[in-house]
């Protein structure tokens, strides 16, 4: 696993804060689901990257510059990564509220939708520069339909957000390497996938666990059978 340097845990937010709005209908959209929830990338990216304490693991939760219950100026992010970070104020908030955490958030990746390819390229690609994220990732599941390539990723140096080397396999197969994550963000036949460079293998989705289970548990039914096949010594 990742591991990154343990911090001194920001303060609890009060119970008596204002909080954050929850998102909107229009801000829900299913592609989020589809390809990061329902894979369940957020459980396993916190297995993968360890200190649950000290990592804020969010998806379509509102990140923003200043506490507000209206939603001017705060936006819902597909998936947000913080280290360093309270998770106990970001659930007491309802939202990851960066003065408050005292940093940006680290990650953050946005999915295509219909609706949204313009806005994730251009406002929001300004937005998260001006909040500070370190790297800010976006995943076209048509393979360019909505944004304008399949994979494409940003690293803010010096307040701008400069491209991250994207590399072509196939014309199913492009990815490029978080140093945020230490894991490479692959668009793999339209689908995401995060590849560990070190271990050499990919985070696994939720069906891919419940197929290992399932495999090993016929395996073990398999082992008993035949012990009990076997004749009494």
């Amino acid at each position: 696993m990742t591991t990154p340097k343990p911090a001194a845990i920001p303060q609890p937010a009060p119970s008596n804060i204002l909080q954050f709005p929850d998102p909107r209908p229009c801000d829900l959209d299913m592609t989020t689901f589809d390809y990061v929830n329902f894979p369940a990338y957020p459980s396993a990216l916190a297995y993968h990257l360890g200190n649950p304490d000290t990592t804020v693991i969010i998806s379509e939760t509102a990140a923003g510059l200043r506490p507000t219950e209206s939603y001017e100026g705060i936006l819902f992010p597909d998936l947000l990564i913080a280290f360093n970070a309270s998770p106990a104020s970001r659930r007491a908030r309802n939202g990851y509220l960066i003065p408050e955490q005292g940093k940006p958030p680290d990650f953050v990746l946005e999915v295509a939708s219909k609706t949204t390819g313009e806005r994730d390229e251009v406002h929001k690609r300004q937005a998260y520069a001006q909040m500070g994220v370190l790297e800010y990732w976006r995943f076209d599941h048509t393979g360019g339909q909505y944004h304008r390539a399949p994979l494409a990723g940003d690293t803010l140096i010096n307040g701008q957000y400069h491209p991250i080397p994207i590399h072509q396999t196939d014309d199913q197969y492009y990815w490029g390497h978080s140093a945020t994550l230490n894991l490479d963000l692959c668009w793999q036949n339209g689908q995401l996938r995060f590849w560990n460079p070190t271990t050499q293998q990919y985070l696994t989705t939720d069906h891919e666990e419940r197929q290992a289970r399932a495999q090993a548990e016929a395996r073990i039914r398999q082992l008993e059978a035949e012990l009990r096949r076997r004749p009494n010594p």
